[in-house]
């Protein structure tokens, strides 16, 4: 773990230089902080979880943005506050319905996807298979025990035989890339 001000700062540095190391020493020395600061807020492991990786992944994809005379952890507590808020916003969107007979209103989400929507779902699948193909074996992996078979990180990390740190920075690199050939293709 590193603890002094100058540590921080070099390592800041070589991150911008897109040092793994560095990015590794960062994300260990900073995780338990910006993750129980969103287990206080949603309550739910899996959940602070994910967006603590939505947070580093962002923070390490805009370090050059990154002001000095700010503490790198507040910084990093501000980019997660605004995930965590945008995850809220999303979260907002359910149904309401009136009970005629009392006159209250409930919150119903339907998750029934209806036949035109499962059609869409699996077209949507098999483009998605197509994407990930692109990708090359080990990102393809990665990406297939989180969403496919639903691992946890340690789970991921147990599988490959490699710290929970590196899987995290992995499926971060391998979503960014996913997302980058989704892109491309449907700008051609």
């Amino acid at each position: 773990m590193v603890n002094k001000n100058n540590d921080i700062t070099d390592l800041i540095e070589k991150a911008r230089k897109k040092d793994q190391k560095a990015f590794n020493t960062l994300l260990n020395t900073y995780w338990s902080d910006v993750y129980r600061f969103q287990l206080s807020k949603v309550e739910d492991e899996d959940e602070a979880e994910d967006i603590t990786i939505k947070t580093f992944s962002k923070a390490f994809d805009k370090i050059d943005l990154y002001n000095e005379s700010y503490n790198f952890k507040t910084w990093l507590i501000s980019i997660s506050k605004n995930i965590f808020l945008d995850h809220l916003r999303k979260q907002r969107t359910e149904t309401i319905s009136i009970n005629k007979k009392q006159s209250e209103a409930y919150k119903i989400s339907d998750e029934t996807p209806s036949a035109e929507d499962q059609l869409i779902i699996d077209q949507n699948l098999a483009q998605l298979l197509n994407y990930l193909k692109q990708l090359k074996p080990h990102y393809q992996e990665i990406i297939n025990l989180r969403y496919f078979r639903e691992m946890s990180y340690k789970e991921m990390a147990e599988v490959l035989n490699q710290p929970m740190g590196n899987i995290k920075i992995k499926l971060s690199r391998a979503k960014k890339l996913l997302a980058e050939i989704i892109k491309k293709s449907t700008e051609s």
